[in-house]
């Protein structure tokens, strides 16, 4: 089998995914969760967690499906396709991946919970307007047997309603921590931060939030020995949702050329169109098989991961950002107005093109690779 081919059984997940997405939550779930002034949809993600997607990437004998980050990165695509909101990212994939890593009674539980649906996760490690885990200020001061934390995170993607967070902080001399914090613990103050895309996010402030030795993910000092696997993780499965989106783009700007019609007849006839969506299509095809590729060795060597997934976000983030611009360009002035969908499609692309790091990022962590 060629490897950036999906196995059978990868096509039949898709094929399942689609068609339980296309009815239970179709663009304009989207476009009423919006207008009803709500962020994501309790009762999809109990449906999705129902059919298992929420334990793709975690143990069978945690309660999980452990189909791996390929399978993880099918649905995140069928996802994107119709804008689903869910905390499939946050809690699926990159929780559930930074849990894994550590191992441990304490994580299997909460792989279980997340499993199950019973709980979600958020990652809070942006501080600034660009993606730097590395620079991160936050503080987390020994306070007696434990720590206290101190600073403020942006950028918190699902963190609005989530229930737990994993907090990336500076413990001093030792250096960068991971902590896994109830959302609601004394000193967390969360406040609602609206994105363009009206998926949820939230600014977080911590203010002398206790936390103990429990709290700590991993060793004090090692947080990026668990924290990196599930960036990655979770950078190739938004990878994924973001061809999915340009897939579902893509069809629509098919469907609307075939529809509209000049001089009587479709404008799907006119050559420099034809050319326009050919070479789209193109794109969307090798973007795809970067992702996959992707989802390949983030499954069979995980440690050597970075290239294939920093390659895979860098042209999932160029390849969206052009089909959103050529579907709004060749449906005319309508794809500019909000009554068309194709407005939300370019707001997920701009959002997912910033998140777990933009363009730049991941073009500068390719070319360091490449040794360039």
């Amino acid at each position: 089998m060629d490897k950036l081919v999906k196995s059978e059984d990868e096509a039949m997940l898709a094929d399942n995914a689609r068609g339980f997405l296309d009815e239970a939550a179709p663009v304009r779930a989207l476009r009423d969760l919006r207008d009803a002034g709500r962020t994501h949809d309790p009762a999809l993600w109990r449906r999705i967690c129902d059919m298992g997607w929420a334990g793709v990437l975690i143990p069978e004998d945690a309660g999980g499906a452990d189909m791996g980050h390929a399978a993880a990165g099918v649905l995140a695509h069928e996802m994107g396709r119709t804008l689903a909101c869910t905390p499939f990212l946050s809690s699926a994939v990159i929780a559930a991946t930074i849990l894994r890593r550590i191992g441990g009674e304490r994580a299997k539980s909460a792989m279980a919970a997340i499993a199950a649906g019973e709980l979600t996760h958020a990652l809070a490690i942006d501080e600034a307007h660009k993606f730097a885990p590395e620079a991160t200020a936050m503080t987390a001061e020994r306070h007696g047997n434990g720590f206290r934390l101190s600073g403020k995170k942006c950028f918190v993607v699902d963190g609005g309603f989530a229930d737990r967070l994993l907090v990336l902080a500076r413990t001093g001399e030792e250096g960068l921590t991971l902590f896994d914090l109830p959302a609601d613990r004394a000193g967390i103050t969360r406040t609602a931060q609206g994105m363009i895309d009206s998926r949820d996010a939230a600014r977080i402030a911590f203010e002398n939030v206790e936390a103990t030795g429990d709290d700590v993910l991993g060793q004090v000092g090692g947080a990026m020995t668990a924290l990196k696997p599930g960036l990655e993780a979770g950078q190739a499965a938004l990878a994924a949702e973001m061809s999915g989106l340009a897939a579902g783009a893509f069809d629509m700007t098919v469907g609307y050329l075939k529809d509209r019609k000049q001089f009587g007849q479709p404008i799907g006839s006119f050559q420099a169109l034809q050319h326009r969506a050919a070479h789209l299509w193109c794109e969307i095809e090798v973007t795809a098989s970067a992702i996959l590729n992707a989802g390949r060795v983030l499954d069979t060597d995980p440690n050597e991961a970075t290239l294939a997934v920093s390659l895979a976000k860098a042209r999932a983030t160029s390849t969206a950002q052009l089909a959103v611009m050529e579907g709004v360009q060749m449906h005319g002035g309508i794809g500019m107005t909000d009554e068309y969908d194709m407005g939300f499609y370019m707001k997920r692309a701009r959002v997912g093109s910033e998140w777990l790091g933009d363009y730049g990022y991941h073009a500068e962590q390719v070319a360091a690779l490449r040794g360039m």
